[in-house]
């Protein structure tokens, strides 16, 4: 039976379940490395001109991030289900790492 997709109005709605989904600071970590390398490899094919290296950017971020779901955290990435607030997510997510509003 398929689960029901819950309808967020806003992404202030949405965080707080966002937020749930990464309790592991495992998971968490290696959200933020793979947001780190997928940045640092936009920055590289930007600056090189090499731009089929943007897929491997999206590659780095998802692949740890999906590990961090898969096998340390347990749960499916909210990706899946909410890819935009999911982007948003992860990308307040890494500034609040960041920032040291969540422990890293």
């Amino acid at each position: 039976m398929a689960q029901e997709l819950i309808v967020y109005n806003n992404f202030k709605e949405f965080y707080p379940y966002y937020l749930k989904e990464h309790t592991n600071r495992t998971n968490r970590r290696l959200h933020f490395v793979g947001t780190t390398l997928g940045f640092l490899t936009i920055v590289y094919a930007l600056l090189t001109g090499q731009y089929r290296y943007l897929l491997l950017a999206l590659v780095f971020g998802y692949s740890f991030a999906w590990a961090g779901h898969f096998f340390i955290e347990k749960n499916k990435p909210a990706t899946f289900k909410y890819p935009i607030w999911s982007f948003r997510g992860d990308m307040k997510m890494y500034s609040s790492i960041l920032s040291g509003k969540i422990k890293f």
